[in-house]
């Protein structure tokens, strides 16, 4: 059953007045990706994290962050959090508490797993009992943390820091703040070389592109203990694989750089590994009268029979998984520790020379099996090799150091534990259900449809491509019952230029539709501007492209110029010296550029004019439409586009014309219908816009913005802070080939305006009034 906000007005009225105002932006967010049950339990959360006292910045960064911690690692997390910093409320200030919660999606992100979530708040837990005084700066450096080391190396990190600094207190700060050279040196000593939330996506579409197939990877705590790290296993159709891997160097320090192994290269040996297991491997094994001794020896030649049916479908797997085996060492073995090792290299070689007894009947008996399609043989070949083993004189096998030493190969529990590959089992034990977003044609929407009344939260959503009028109302079933309908969110990252990090898919964009206006009042002002017009008009014609042109007295060209021709004859017959010039070539005037127009339209575009009765939104609808009319008779293809924001969740963006649309009736309808309201987020607008405008096919593009203030927005305080990410989101557009150009229509904008989009890059236009001349006139001298 769908939940809705509004069956939960007694929590509305419970929470403090800005809390309700980011639920209600956050809640098509959060109904995309929690289930009802997790919709539940997170506005429990928010009401007891309110009762806490701590302030309404808590329940406000709760109710922001927690969607996106349950789309990193699910919704069961959310309890966690709730009850940990319920339990921390006795022990720290409200500050930290909100930064624990602000810096979760981070951590949850960077971590992958919930349960690697769960030991990251255990060890958030010590360092508050050791080293309070770090917690807080540790918590502002996160980013920085987590990119370099694993959860286990943060640990080891933490509690250096915690032991060195235990009755200094300043010394703590400056530890946690990575201020200190001890800071600096252990973190260098704890750092991994390649880690797996880095490389996840790479490795999901490696093994696509191998195998043909899905596979599911988490990580694994793999050297939450110690530095040896953890081996791969495969439980429920899921490979964990180690959260990070240093280079593989088979020597040692001596080891030639060509012999060095990369993270990346591990990774992906160890992925196929385990999908050789999966795709191999149908029906467990018995374990029923085997010893420790024979279920090792059976595992060692499983692990070569999946690998040799994977090399008969890729032979380039056989060099990348014996580059990771220990080299070869001859020397009499001292356990059977090292027979397995040797054994497992002599199989998966076939040029092995081992000189070992029992290693050569362990190769020639799985030689000689001829179908390894079953993995029964495995079983055979083993239990004969153990009955050879133990004939030998060495130690007793120890299940806790004879253990395979190629650190891609997994510890072998699919072997006696798994069952035939299945997606779906995969896919329900990895994540929970997600929402489906089907667009679906009008006679299956009204014959299929289960329940027409589900709510953002439902498990899959059908959408009409069209509107559905009704016949008798002649309107819309969406106007009559339904809500606007908005996109799906587009996530961007924001510049926090105080720790000079990007907080990653920190702000949600969404696309809404734009309303309807009356088109009298783009007649009216097209009939008001009419000198305007007229002025613009030759300007209009000298701009438009005229087809071919023909350049004349050209030394190089396509055909003969007669007239120049002529005249060099005649200088040469009079003993002059001629001119050269004498070609005539043919040029395409064309206008190879594609401009993008975006609106501000916050609350303050609704001000009046000082001394006037029209607002600044009636000065912007005027110069859109101009500079629209003289861009449409051009010929040069534009988009309309505008903004403003409710807080970083709700980006509202509005596309009143695309590049691939005509400038018709509709277009100008929806300028008519442009009000102004909320804020200005500028920097994800931008990112929006240029995202757009980078998907056209031509080598000039600009982005031009009219803008009446700086931005701002709800739910920041620091106005230093949407300058910096403005600014940012302006030089990633420049990288990637846009210029972008302001106008600003705020008299006080020179100093903020040109940081943020530099010089020769904006116009302050201190009479409002021209705006409507300004525009048109500016476009023209930038693109002539």
């Amino acid at each position: 059953m769908a939940i809705h906000l509004e069956d939960y007005q007694e929590i509305l009225e419970d929470l403090p007045h800005d809390a309700q105002d980011v639920l209600r932006a956050s809640w098509n967010e959060a109904a995309r990706v929690f289930s009802s049950r997790g919709l539940d339990n997170y506005l429990k959360g928010a009401v007891a994290l309110h009762h806490l006292d701590r302030g309404q910045d808590l329940v406000v960064t709760y109710l922001q962050e927690m969607p996106e911690v349950a789309r990193a690692i699910g919704e069961d997390v959310a309890p966690d959090v709730v009850n940990f910093v319920l339990g921390m409320a006795s022990k720290t200030s409200g500050e930290v508490l909100t930064l624990i919660v602000g810096t979760a999606p981070l951590a949850a992100e960077r971590l992958g797993d919930e349960s690697l979530f769960r030991n990251y708040l255990n060890v958030l837990q010590v360092m508050a009992a050791q080293a309070p005084r770090g917690l807080r700066p540790m918590l502002r450096n996160l980013d920085r943390l987590l990119t370099q080391l694993t959860l286990g190396g943060l640990r080891r990190w933490v509690n250096w820091g915690a032991q060195a600094y235990k009755t200094d207190f300043d010394g703590q700060v400056r530890f946690f703040s990575l201020e200190s050279p001890d800071a600096l040196s252990v973190l260098q000593a704890e750092r991994k070389g390649t880690l797996f939330v880095d490389v996840q996506r790479r490795l999901n579409i490696y093994l696509r592109a191998m195998w043909g197939r899905d596979f599911f990877l988490r990580p694994t705590a793999g050297d939450y203990e110690s530095r040896e790290g953890l081996k791969p296993y495969i439980e429920h159709f899921i490979i964990h694989i180690a959260d990070a891997y240093d280079d593989y160097r088979p020597h040692g320090e001596e080891t030639p750089p060509e012999q060095v192994v990369t993270g990346l290269e591990i990774y992906r040996a160890a992925a196929n590994h385990c999908a050789a297991h999966l795709v191999f491997t149908r029906a467990p094994l018995s374990m029923q009268t085997l010893d420790n001794t024979q279920m090792a020896i059976i595992e060692a030649i499983e692990d070569a029979r999946v690998e040799t049916l994977a090399c008969q479908e890729f032979p380039g797997m056989r060099a990348a998984w014996l580059a990771l085996h220990p080299p070869e060492d001859h020397r009499e073995p001292q356990s059977v520790g090292d027979l397995l090792n040797r054994l497992a290299r002599a199989l998966l070689d076939p040029e092995s020379t081992d000189p070992h007894p029992w290693v050569r009947e362990g190769v020639a008996l799985f030689r000689a099996e001829e179908d390894l399609s079953s993995n029964q043989s495995s079983w055979n070949i083993g239990v004969a090799l153990a009955h050879s083993l133990a004939e030998l004189p060495l130690p007793e096998f120890n299940p806790r150091t004879d253990v395979l030493r190629a650190i891609y190969r997994d510890d072998n529990r699919t072997v006696w534990e798994s069952e035939e590959y299945d997606v779906e089992a995969a896919l329900e034990a990895t994540w929970a259900p997600k929402q489906v977003r089907k667009k679906v044609s009008l006679m299956e929407m009204v014959n299929t449809l289960d329940y027409e009344f589900a709510g953002d939260d439902a498990q899959e959503v059908w959408v009409l491509t069209t509107e559905f009028y009704l016949d008798q109302e002649g309107v819309t079933i969406n106007e009559l019952e339904g809500k606007t309908p908005v996109s799906d969110p587009f996530h961007y990252p924001e510049w926090d230029y105080q720790i000079q990090l990007e907080r990653p898919s920190w702000v949600t964009v969404l696309e809404r539709q734009p309303k309807l206006g009356d088109l009298e009042l783009i007649e009216q002002i097209i009939e008001d501007h009419k000198p305007v017009i007229s002025r613009l008009k030759f300007l209009i014609e000298s701009m438009i492209p005229q087809g071919m042109q023909r350049l004349r007295r050209q030394e190089d060209g396509d055909e003969l110029d007669i007239n120049a021709a002529v005249r060099a004859m005649v200088d040469i017959r009079t003993g002059q010296h001629p001119d050269t010039r004498i070609m005539m070539r043919y040029k395409r005037n064309v206008r190879d550029l594609a401009v993008m127009v975006l609106l501000d339209m916050s609350e303050s575009a609704n001000d009046k004019v000082r001394g006037q009765e029209y607002s600044i939104m009636d000065l912007t609808r005027s110069a859109t439409v101009l500079l629209s009319d003289a861009l449409d008779r051009i010929g040069d293809p534009f988009a309309l586009h505008g903004f403003c924001s409710d807080g970083r969740h709700d980006v509202h963006y509005y596309r009143f014309k695309d590049f691939n649309q005509p400038y018709n009736d509709l277009v100008k309808a929806r300028l008519a219908g442009m009000q102004g309201s909320y804020s200005t987020r500028m920097g994800a607008a931008l990112r929006h816009a240029g995202t757009v405008l980078g998907q056209q096919p031509k080598n000039k593009k600009i982005l031009f913005i009219i803008t009446d203030g700086e931005p701002a927005d709800n739910d920041v305080r620091d106005p230093q802070y949407l300058r910096h990410d403005a600014k940012r989101a302006v030089e990633e557009l420049a990288r990637n080939g846009i210029t972008t150009y302001a106008l600003s229509l705020d008299p006080h904008a020179d100093q903020y305006v040109s940081r943020i989009f530099g010089m020769n890059h904006f116009t302050v236009l201190d009479q409002v009034e021209r705006l409507p001349e300004k525009l048109p006139m500016l476009y023209m001298g930038l693109t002539r």
